[in-house]
């Protein structure tokens, strides 16, 4: 293979052929740009139709069922894992499948998004006589709007591109970036509607990390019980260093016989005292350094909320207490990162 250098690109040519190789990067915008275009191009395409269909899934009592052969089907398999997180309950069937029994889980209260390109997909064009019958409403998205699947549904959304973006120019490209670009816009057209707030995400996504910043609370991360670093204030500061070595969180709490919160003694008080009393600070007593009131939280809390009071003050840990002040926990900096609520 050699290699020349033609303009502000560098090209390759083949020995064996002598053809000249496009540039691989140029090969890579031209599709880019080409998808690009098609999605603007719906833009022109969208009307009352869109409308409407927004208006019939909103209504519905049932779920949205999402349909399409090949390819269509791997976009319709994201659309409807979209709509479902976004609190519209829909699921894909495959259409092959939905002949053979699968139109058993198909309801009159349900609505059919049927996907293909041409329109003139056979076994999707094989569930209509069975949607008519039982009055299920169609909706489409189909490259082609005089298509059978296209006349045969109650809504169409056109969904055709100028160009596929594969050299040969019938590799399905563009349009399944046009399918899944208006799949994006219905769903957000939908919540919007709905009035879908960020706590309702939240709702279907507890394990990710807005469902992590919005449901995990103190409660569900805070040391407790034989875990918690508790001092007497009449203790020796041997003792409360102890108590900070041991139990690992970097402070100790200084509480009276009925766990009353009176003060806290952390880590850094003790490099402090070290500092400024040598060895004499040894023949102290806690509650002699101990910063008294300190900040403390309810178990209630938001540990998000918590992670902010945190890097506010540049503290790494905070006292839980209960409505009488008394200590119920702690909880550490490094637990509320550990949950990756960031």
């Amino acid at each position: 293979m050699e290699y020349r250098r033609a303009g502000s690109g560098v090209r390759s040519t083949d020995a064996r052929s002598g053809e000249e190789i496009m540039n691989i990067l140029d090969i890579a915008r031209k599709v880019l740009m080409i998808e690009a275009d098609a999605v603007f191009a719906l833009t022109q395409k969208l009307d009352s139709g869109f409308e409407k269909a927004i208006d019939i899934i909103s209504a519905s009592k049932g779920r949205i069922v999402i349909t399409g052969m090949g390819k269509s089907g791997l976009v319709g398999k994201k659309i409807a894992a979209t709509l479902s997180s976004t609190g519209t309950p829909s699921f894909f069937m495959h259409p092959a499948e939905a002949s053979h029994g699968d139109l058993g889980m198909v309801t009159a209260d349900d609505v059919i998004i049927a996907i293909s390109n041409s329109g003139e997909t056979e076994e999707i064009i094989s569930l209509i006589p069975f949607l008519k019958r039982f009055n299920v409403t169609l909706i489409s998205l189909t490259g082609n709007p005089g298509s059978t699947l296209a006349r045969a549904s109650d809504v169409n959304l056109d969904i055709s591109v100028r160009e596929e973006a594969c050299t040969l120019g019938i590799v399905p490209t563009a349009s399944t970036t046009a399918t899944l670009a208006m799949g994006d816009a219905v769903a957000v057209a939908l919540l919007t509607k709905r009035g879908f707030r960020e706590e309702d995400f939240a709702f279907f996504h507890p394990r990710g990390s807005l469902g992590k910043k919005l449901f995990v609370r103190v409660k569900d991360l805070m040391h407790s019980g034989d875990s918690l670093p508790l001092t007497s204030p009449a203790a020796s500061l041997t003792e409360a260093v102890m108590e900070i070595s041991s139990k690992r969180l970097g402070t100790t709490v200084i509480v009276g016989t009925d766990r009353k919160i009176l003060g806290v003694i952390t880590d850094g008080d003790v490099r402090r005292g070290i500092g400024k009393w040598g060895k004499a600070f040894f023949d102290m007593h806690a509650r002699d350094v101990m910063t008294r009131n300190p900040k403390t939280v309810s178990e209630h809390e938001l540990a998000a909320k918590v992670l902010g009071i945190m890097e506010k003050h540049s503290i790494t840990s905070l006292i839980v207490a209960d409505e009488m002040n008394s200590i119920v926990g702690v909880i550490h900096l490094h637990d509320i990162l550990k949950q990756g609520i960031v």
